[in-house]
């Protein structure tokens, strides 16, 4: 390959032979992490169901292979039924919704699927705590009272109220995201541009407590994963809103990701670890989502400056490629090498569907000149 056009296209087509290849196996179904070359699966609410069926959406949208696109609509199908079991959802339903009932709505102009994707809109708006101005992550699991907890992670989830807010012409659902948004500004960031991934309120009075480890490192650290969903959600929050301090955030989180990484490009799964951090894993899926959402940046800001940020995210495409694509090996997954939770030892140093999902996507954003978000 003599230029970056050319690798681009060989990584391409590559997922899009794997994808043609593993879905004969993985059928209509929802992989997580890798285990011996082969994706575990989980329930359709869990907060990973939505990559699958957005995979082949994406590789749909460019073959039209109407034997992935019935696989897609049959993971909708199961995806939309957690509706009315509600208890086990969440604030995920961002991802799960997005990626595959507004992908639905969009590209089969599904009525059915457009009614899911505004049901999850109007779920996700009512675990917004007023008191505190954030939406609640989730319900509360085994021991740990979650009442009060927000997550980074939610940045990605807010395109669902901003989509059905334009959707139905009602400003509620954008006021939410927005307050939601301006909350993570101002009590997630620390002073270098990193954030914490969980921080706990009050919920009655919404008064800021403390900030968690979560999946980081320690409370005080730098999460990579959680930085690359800030870089992104934010880069989101202002193509829908125009509203600069958001561009400026993405900005801030997109600096500090950038002059943290080591020589190929793909961090270790936390920014701050200690001394020894050699021995520690990489996170594939944090360089892919921070590489997607930096081709979102890189289109929302004009000259040398946008440039840079598309440069910035070829080399780390580049790099997953070269150096993390599993294309010769008798394996689900398309990127090695990513870490999921590192504390509790869930898919550490293993493929993760949603790195797989949006490695995808940012090639296809290259190849295309950019995607439409849902």
């Amino acid at each position: 390959m003599n230029n970056q056009a050319d690798w681009a296209e060989e990584s391409w087509r590559q997922v899009v032979d794997k994808i043609d290849k593993t879905s004969i196996d993985i059928g209509a179904s929802f992989p997580n992490g890798s285990v011996n070359g082969r994706y575990n699966r989980s329930p359709a609410h869990d907060w990973v169901a939505g990559f699958w069926p957005g995979l082949l959406w994406l590789v749909y949208r460019d073959t039209r292979n109407e034997r992935l696109k019935d696989l897609a609509v049959q993971c909708e199908q199961q995806i939309s039924r957690t509706l009315w079991a509600f208890d086990a959802l969440h604030h995920d339903v961002g991802f799960m919704f997005g990626l595959s009932s507004i992908n639905q709505y969009k590209l089969l102009q599904d009525e059915e699927a457009r009614r899911h994707g505004l049901m999850a809109a109007s779920l996700l708006a009512g675990r917004f705590n007023p008191a505190g101005g954030f939406i609640r992550a989730w319900p509360n699991w085994g021991d740990e009272d979650h009442t009060g907890w927000a997550i980074i992670d939610c940045m990605m989830n807010l395109p669902l109220l901003y989509w059905a807010s334009k959707e139905i012409a009602d400003p509620r659902y954008r006021h939410i995201a927005e307050i939601h948004a301006d909350t993570v500004l101002r009590s997630f960031f620390q002073e270098d541009g990193s954030v914490h991934h969980i921080v706990s309120f009050d919920p009655e009075t919404g008064e800021r407590k403390e900030a968690l480890a979560g999946q980081g490192y320690a409370a005080d650290s730098a999460w990579a994963r959680g930085a690359a969903w800030a870089l992104y959600g934010f880069a989101l929050s202002y193509t829908y809103t125009g509203k600069e301090r958001y561009l400026l955030a993405a900005k801030r989180v997109a600096r500090f990701f950038l002059d943290h990484l080591p020589a190929d490009s793909v961090p270790y799964w936390d920014f701050r670890l200690p001394a020894d951090a050699e021995g520690m894993p990489r996170d594939s899926s944090a360089a892919a989502i921070a590489a997607s959402g930096l081709l979102d940046l890189a289109s929302l800001v004009s000259g040398e400056e946008g440039g840079a940020y598309k440069q910035a995210a070829e080399r780390i495409l580049r790099s997953l490629h070269e150096n993390y694509g599993a294309w010769d090996e008798d394996e689900e997954g398309l990127l090695l090498h990513a870490t999921g939770y590192f504390a509790a030892d869930i898919a550490v140093d293993a493929p993760l569907i949603y790195g797989d999902y949006y490695f995808a996507e940012a090639l296809y954003k290259l190849k295309n000149n950019g995607l439409e978000p849902w």
